[in-house]
């Protein structure tokens, strides 16, 4: 499989509502643009980005068991296992990981807009070749350029999303500060409108509503637990402990759970909130056949896709 880098299905898509299909709070529920980043933006490179992975602060700020729990209570048998891999863990064994029984695979792509993981092509490839869905998540600096900005150096190294029923929308990975001040020195305002702009730009450069990977401590402290994203960005949240616990505002559920980081092998562990064919929607990005798309993992349901402003429902 080629290892895509800006995918050719590249195109500026509108946010008001029409005739496109869109994913909505989904299921049980892919080098900067020339100009985009200041002179002061490019200054600003992470000092120690190889340390940063999704969640690699939540444990110091929040505590919790790193072993974690192993299933969803919401979805019992059926949640579907994966994981997150970043530089640090290095050249990863995806066939027996395969083996093992997991699914699906985030790889840490980019971090503000200077660094990609020197571990990518092998870690993002690897996991698709072993037969896996995959997708690509970048580490969100925003005391260091623009939402914009960092969206559009993600989707040219590696976030970028393919029509091949095998890749994910990319994730945007919200969490406390490594560097500094916990909420990055913005208001919950600022904070609000960086990820408001991340995402936006995200959907234009790939047609696909990115992930939010969050904690709900952390989205309190520094949206103010805004509920502007709920009703179209999928939430990803970090719980190392027998459940998920309180959600952040906005969202009614979770699509996925990264439940501990010390599991065999690769450490950060993560179950879908759904069976393997939700999955593969969230993959697809629309509903195709399928009439209706549920985020809860019975009935009654919240419906996900939506046609021309009214939602569609079988459930």
């Amino acid at each position: 499989m080629p290892l895509r880098r800006s995918g050719p299905a590249r195109r500026t898509v509108p946010l008001a509502a029409g005739t496109l299909v869109s994913l909505f709070s989904v299921l049980a529920l892919p080098l900067a643009l020339t100009g985009s980043a200041t002179a002061s933006d490019a200054e600003k490179r992470p000092a120690h980005p190889e340390q940063d992975w999704m969640g690699s602060t939540i444990i110091a700020h929040e505590g919790g068991d790193r072993a974690g729990g192993a299933e969803p209570r919401a979805s019992g048998h059926r949640a579907v296992a994966g994981v997150d891999v970043s530089s640090h863990n290095g050249k990863v064994g995806w066939s027996s990981l395969r083996k093992s029984g997991v699914r699906f695979a985030y790889v840490k792509a980019s971090e503000g807009t200077s660094y990609t993981n020197p571990y990518f092509a092998q870690q993002y490839r690897g996991s698709y070749e072993s037969g896996m869905i995959h997708g690509a998540y970048h580490f969100a600096l925003p005391d260091h350029s623009s939402g914009g900005s960092q969206a559009r150096y993600f989707a040219d190294h590696g976030g970028d999303w393919s029509r091949d029923g095998r890749t994910l929308p990319g994730a945007l990975d919200m969490e406390y500060n490594p560097y500094g001040a916990t909420c990055y020195g913005k208001s919950h305002k600022a904070m609000v409108k960086w990820i408001q702009d991340f995402v936006r730009t995200y959907r234009e450069e790939t047609g696909r509503h990115a992930v939010i990977y969050t904690s709900t401590n952390w989205w309190k402290r520094c949206t103010g637990n805004s509920g502007k994203f709920g009703r179209t960005n999928p939430l990803w949240i970090p719980r190392y402990g027998s459940s998920v616990g309180s959600l952040p505002a906005g969202w009614q559920y979770h699509s996925i759970w990264q439940h501990t980081s010390s599991g065999h092998r690769v450490g950060d562990r993560n179950r879908f909130n759904g069976s393997y064919t939700r999955l593969k929607v969230l993959a697809n990005g629309h509903c195709g056949r399928l009439r209706a798309v549920c985020i809860s993992p019975r009935p009654p349901c919240t419906v996900v896709c939506f046609l021309k402003q009214r939602a569609h429902s079988s459930c």
